[in-house]
């Protein structure tokens, strides 16, 4: 029997999809459930189980773009799967070797040109060579005799628009569909919307301290590490309930305001951006954020993310500091309304209490749709985060931190 496979639909409103990688070759035995493709969406790469045992025949190459519904492959379900195969019989290894070793023997070595006798340099076209660590014996000379004018020594200096001896090769690959997707996406919200954005500085001393005090024990109770990504995570939702119009996003001629926080966390996958979502998050606790990251970071990371598990954000945190970024400029994730920028945290002087002191500082970035959100709301929603995390003890835990720890 012949068994007809076809793209299953990864997900509502997707239509096609992208044969990113066959894991199998045509003509392979292949067993029920196991991966035989990865196919791109416009929202993530998911792999292609097949759906019986058998022999397969590929109906598709790796690149093309197949509507979902479409046939891909056809698997055999009546073939046998075959017992290991057996050593090639010698007749077939001397055939297989006898190209390596007409390749192996040697060719005839061109005749070498002899080289041009090395050309008598000028006093002025010599100090120009040496200054540059030329040697005169590379540079043909257009002076009498082959003497190597000053001119001669000029031309020969490698310049900004000259290519000197480096390797000039490019390489041109296919943009997946996932990445296409995050193109038009990125463009669209630059176009579509009016983005703006804030910037603040945080002082990270008093995480820094409740995180070295606790750390250990959380992570020995919990089983997951107690991050920054709680931190702000916690302050996000607390500046969000605080400016509702931050937690907002335009439906033509309609806002939509969310009583619920569904915070994005966007994650850089092998594929490219992903932007899981954590699920009511107001709901969470330090310990419930951390695993919940940790859960979608490692399933982004292994490809295993599913589109559902990505849509349906209200806001986004990004965090460009985790690869050094000192300050940028995110981009809003649309439909959304906000994204806040996380940084890397570097030693800086900053004043306290009236006097200079060190402490290590993050510069924050709230990217935000002018549109729905004023200056007021944007700027009062950073300085919420910025409270927060400053004062994590009283405004994030209640002042309790062993019962907002859970230890």
């Amino acid at each position: 029997m012949i068994l007809e496979m076809k793209v299953p639909s990864p997900g509502e409103s997707i239509t096609e999809v992208e044969i990113a990688q066959w894991l199998v070759q045509d003509g392979d035995y292949v067993e029920k459930d196991q991966a035989i493709a990865e196919v791109d969406s416009d929202k993530a790469t998911l792999e292609l189980p097949a759906e019986e045992s058998g022999i397969i025949t590929l109906k598709a190459e790796e690149g093309d773009a197949v509507a979902v519904g479409e046939v891909v492959c056809l698997i055999d379900t009546s073939a046998e799967k075959p017992e290991g195969g057996a050593d090639p019989a010698p007749e077939a290894k001397e055939e297989a070797a006898a190209p390596e070793k007409a390749a192996a023997a040697p060719t005839p070595a061109p005749e070498e040109k002899k080289a041009p006798a090395a050309g008598i340099a000028s006093p002025a076209a010599r100090k120009i060579l040496d200054e540059k660590g030329i040697d005169p014996a590379s540079v043909s000379g257009s002076g009498k005799d082959g003497r190597i004018t000053k001119d001669d020594a000029v031309k020969a200096v490698p310049s900004m628009g000259t290519p000197g001896g480096g390797s000039r090769n490019e390489t041109r690959s296919k943009l997946s569909m996932l990445r296409r997707k995050v193109a038009e996406r990125l463009v669209a919200a630059k176009n579509e919307t009016a983005m703006l954005t804030t910037f603040n500085e945080v002082d990270m001393s008093a995480v820094f301290e409740l995180r070295a005090a606790h750390k250990d024990a959380f992570k020995e109770k919990h089983g997951v590490g107690l991050g920054f990504m709680s931190f702000f995570t916690k302050a996000v939702i607390r500046a969000l309930q605080e400016y509702p119009a931050v937690n907002s996003m335009i439906d033509g001629k309609e806002m939509i305001t969310y009583d619920f926080c569904d915070i994005s966390i966007a994650v850089s996958g092998p594929k490219g951006l992903m932007v899981p979502v954590i699920r009511n998050a107001e709901t969470l606790s330090f310990r419930g954020v951390e695993a919940e990251v940790k859960r979608l970071a490692t399933r982004a990371r292994d490809g295993q993310i599913t589109v559902d598990e990505m849509t349906g954000g209200t806001f986004t945190i990004s965090n460009g500091g985790v690869f050094g970024s000192m300050l940028s400029t995110p981009i809003i994730n649309p439909p959304q309304s906000g994204i806040l920028g996380m940084h890397n945290i570097v030693e800086r002087p900053i004043v306290r209490d009236g006097a200079i002191a060190i402490a290590p500082v993050m510069y924050v970035a709230l990217s935000y749709d002018h549109r729905i959100i004023d200056g007021r709301e944007s700027v009062g929603f950073l300085v919420a985060v910025k409270e927060a995390i400053e004062n994590p003890v009283e405004l994030l835990m209640d002042g309790d931190v062993k019962k907002a720890l859970e230890l």
